[in-house]
């Protein structure tokens, strides 16, 4: 059986698809093995899904291959951009069930899976079906005896793995450019949110694309991950997820046929506040750049600095917006944040909120569990932080906060700058010139001025230092997935007569 009947608050019954989807079919796993998902808000079981091995990625690779060198490589820009806008126009169609199926197996809430998660996902499809026609070479004038010419051209098999924090997005984001430039994926879900990556592929089919092209494998990161990772038919591996686990896929990578990497990987963000910033905005955005997804962000705005003028007042009001997040049941009208995804992923923030409170740091609000059922986390703001403290090192992901106070400008940039990771910032001033300066100063791929949070498909993101290798989205992800072919003609000889 690969595929079962389930019901969601939101939607009343669908069907599930729980095979892997290899050659536009869902089929079952070689070894036949199946693992369970389990609903974060309730800690029940929702439904078992195959479990891909090493063997499935060997099958899901080879069809892969296959289409590649007899279909898809032949295939124009232009239909490949009309495949990926017309996936993009089937995200919208079924916009109800993806973010309710999301909303199911993440927890997250189901007015952000609609309002935020489901469009994006969409948007970024189309924008890359846009791409798909305008990848573009050019002609070097190197002497009049020869004719010069560069071509880019697409790497091949490409094998993504992405996380389960936002799985359709995520989803979206690696097939985007991927399929754009001509290439062709192997593509595992997070072990933890196998669902809605499945129905996505459901969509594939039906959006016209040739069998092979996208192949979607659900499975664990030590057994299907690592094969992926060091597989010698894949040309290129894609990965988001921890910075400990990119470094894993790296090595496996370069231990095998030294295939393409790109990693997007863990932040500790620096959130900055002066004196001036307008600091109702302020607390609203600060208050979104940690809580948002309940925490479960790479980029988290988790390190916050509060200029020592208006500390005291920000910490306060910071503390009652905070209160006014509703935690509750994630299909519910007016929820902001749902369970954290997995009994793992809530006792590792709980371990992070007793090391907090052992080392001295004040809980000015949360640090408990919220309720009695499910992986829920009261809003927590940590304040008498020091740097050396693990919970302004290491990253929680989830929410979880700190706030620190600081004098002056080159302060807060040494302090900003002071760890390993350079993911994002965001800085809250009124001062356009303090803006600017703090923004160029501060080791970050993306830096947000009086916001925080706003990704938007048409803008790179990725990190500096431990936070990653290359980008995602915009012109800039293109580069992910094309080689360039230089062609040299010299002109004049027999050979053109």
């Amino acid at each position: 059986m690969t595929s079962i009947e389930l019901s969601t608050p939101s939607t009343g019954k669908y069907t599930q698809p729980t095979g892997l989807f290899i050659n536009n079919e869902f089929v079952k796993g070689v070894e036949g093995k199946t693992f369970e998902t389990i609903n974060p808000s309730t800690e029940e079981v929702i439904c078992s899904v195959h479990e891909a091995t090493d063997k499935d990625v060997d099958v899901a690779v080879a069809a892969a291959r296959k289409a590649y060198d007899t279909v898809w490589r032949k295939e124009t820009p232009e239909n490949r951009g009309k495949l990926l806008v017309k996936l993009a126009d089937l995200f919208e169609k079924n916009i109800d069930i993806l973010a309710a199926v999301e909303t199911l197996d993440n927890g997250k809430a189901l007015s952000m899976a609609k309002g935020a998660d489901v469009p994006m996902a969409a948007g970024c499809l189309r924008y890359y079906g846009g791409w798909a026609d305008k990848i573009e070479g050019k002609v070097i004038d190197t002497n009049p005896d020869t004719f010069t010419y560069t071509r880019q051209e697409p790497i091949g098999v490409c094998g993504q793995i992405i996380p389960w924090n936002f799985p359709l997005l995520m989803w979206a984001w690696k097939i985007g450019p991927a399929i754009a430039t001509g290439n062709v994926v192997v593509l595992k879900s997070a072990e933890q949110t196998p669902l809605s990556a499945l129905v996505a592929a459901s969509l594939v089919k039906e959006a016209g694309f040739p069998p092979g092209v996208i192949n979607i494998i659900s499975g664990f990161g030590k057994t299907a991950g690592a094969a992926i990772s060091s597989h010698m038919d894949i040309d290129k591996v894609a990965f988001t997820g921890s910075t400990v686990v990119g470094r894993q896929v790296m090595k496996a990578a370069a231990g095998s046929n030294l295939k393409k990497v790109t990693l997007e990987l863990g932040g500790k963000s620096p959130n900055i506040v002066f004196n001036d910033a307008d600091i109702e905005n302020a607390i609203s955005w600060v208050n979104f750049g940690i809580f948002f997804n309940h925490g479960q962000c790479c980029c988290a705005g988790s390190r916050v600095y509060v200029q020592s003028g208006i500390y005291d007042n920000f910490v306060e009001r910071f503390k009652a917006r905070a209160l006014q997040n509703k935690v509750g049941d994630p299909f519910g009208e007016d929820t902001f944040q749902g369970p954290q995804v997995s009994q793992l992923q809530y006792d590792r923030i709980m371990g992070y909120i007793q090391e907090g409170k052992k080392a001295g740091a004040k809980v000015e609000t949360g640090g408990e569990r919220h309720g009695d059922k499910g992986y829920f986390i009261q809003p927590t703001i940590f304040s008498n932080v020091t740097e050396d403290m693990k919970i302004m090192q290491e990253e929680i992901f989830g929410p979880v906060c700190s706030i620190a106070k600081f004098e002056t400008e080159e302060e807060i940039i040494a302090t900003g700058n002071n760890s390993t990771y350079g993911l994002a910032a965001a800085i809250h001033t009124t001062n356009l010139n303090t803006a600017l300066r703090v923004a160029n100063s501060i080791h970050a791929g993306t830096v947000w001025v009086n916001s925080y949070n706003l990704l938007h498909h048409q803008v790179p993101f990725g990190g500096y230092k431990e936070s990653g290798i290359g980008r995602e989205l915009g012109e800039a992800a293109l580069a992910n997935y094309t080689q360039t072919k230089s062609v040299s003609i010299r002109l004049g000889d027999a050979l053109f007569g």
